[in-house]
């Protein structure tokens, strides 16, 4: 008898999301709007900007949140938004999910890629203000930086910010994995000109599908929710001015995320929980590094849990053998992701790096993470491991 699927992170219904979904039907709310979509709206804003007084990266307690079709919806909008034009330039990091740059290729603009660094396997400061500095040289000053908290681990906030100060160029926050992490005990998600949240099956929480933009700026919020309903005028015929897009959340789906809200904070500590757990495995396993936050002012909800193998140290064990025995007792792990400047659709694309992010695709390993895991399902995981360790 085949062996249940462990999966690397499905999703984890809290018991409330019911009620909501069934409010959207008893009161006929079958659209892109309605009380769901406001309510998922305002929790979301409270999660996230209750309690900031004050920010060295300007954020304020006051702050917008548009719910939209998906997380690759809310990038594109916040690129539209910030003026990006067919043959600009957008820097954005290597390592990350297509999802990240795909948007700028929907506008005719063109990616430059920037490699990560080693703490937080996230965009590098110091290739990244190299990259600033060659674009300039060649007359083409980047119009954003997209930078992503990869597997829900914050990247380097006071060092990003500082550069998009110091050369004005806003920050957008692919905070797609990051919900529920922390820098210095504010909310990602806040830190950026733009917020990206994503509420796809296999995140945090999630609507099914859907996703959010997060802004200071309520002019900026508003013209996301006037561009995401098909940029339509305000006339009593349908008149159009600009182009517009259908990527509205449902109010059905975000009946799902508000009672997905509930169960937020549970699920973050249910993830962290499943790190500490690897943590423990893998203390002592020669050539087994997994990833922690850097130092105290990160706080990561560890959306998924990732691991690197060395090798050498490791005996000649790999990251595929590992991945490979996994899979053979019906685990799902999977490599991290492979970085956007080796994907063929983006072969001819300028990078600015010195191999780090290929080295972690190469080495690294994410392993099941879900809130929704068992302990039967931690022992068949653990057996797992120590088989292809060799280890008791």
């Amino acid at each position: 008898m085949e062996k249940s699927k462990i999966w690397l992170s499905s999703p984890h219904m809290g018991g409330t999301e019911r009620n909501y979904v069934k409010e959207a039907f008893d009161g006929n709310w079958i659209a892109p709007l309605g009380p769901n979509v406001i309510g998922f709206e305002k929790a979301l804003e409270d999660y996230l900007f209750t309690g900031i007084e004050k920010s060295d990266y300007g954020a304020s307690n006051k702050g917008g949140v548009a719910a939209l079709s998906s997380g690759t919806a809310a990038l594109h909008l916040a690129l539209i938004i910030l003026g990006v034009k067919p043959g600009d330039e957008v820097l954005c990091q290597t390592m990350t999910f297509a999802a990240s740059a795909n948007p700028i290729a929907y506008l005719g603009a063109v990616p430059i890629f920037v490699d990560s660094e080693k703490d937080t396997l996230n965009l590098c400061p110091i290739h990244l203000e190299e990259a600033i500095k060659d674009r300039i040289k060649k007359g083409k000053k980047p119009k954003a930086i997209i930078g992503v908290h990869l597997y829900g681990m914050p990247y380097k906030i006071k060092e990003i910010n500082k550069i998009s100060k110091k050369y004005d160029i806003p920050v957008i926050e692919d905070s797609a994995e990051a919900l529920g992490s922390t820098y210095k005990g504010q909310k990602c998600g806040t830190f950026g000109d733009f917020g990206i949240l994503s509420f796809n099956g296999n995140k945090i929480i999630t609507t099914s599908g859907g996703g959010a933009l997060v802004t200071r700026n309520d002019e900026f919020k508003n013209k996301a929710v006037f561009l995401a309903t098909q940029a339509r005028d305000n006339a009593p015929h349908y008149q159009h001015s600009e182009i517009g897009y259908n990527y509205r959340l449902s109010n059905i789906s975000a009946g799902i995320g508000r009672g997905q809200m509930e169960v937020l904070d549970k699920h973050v500590q249910l993830r962290r929980d499943m790190h500490d757990f690897y943590v423990e495995i893998f203390k002592e396993v020669p050539g087994v590094h997994v990833y922690l936050e850097p130092n105290e002012d990160y706080f990561c909800n560890n959306w998924l849990s990732v691991i690197s193998i060395d090798p050498v140290e490791a005996g000649g064990l790999t990251r595929e053998d590992l991945r490979s025995c996994l899979e053979s007792e019906n685990i799902e792990s999977r490599p991290l992701w492979k970085p956007m400047h080796l994907q063929p659709v983006f072969k001819n694309v300028p990078f600015y790096g010195a191999g780090i992010a290929e080295m972690l695709f190469e080495q690294g390993l994410c392993l099941p993470s879900g809130s929704n895991l068992t302990k039967e399902d931690r022992e068949r995981i653990a057996n797992a491991i120590k088989k292809c360790f060799k280890f008791s």
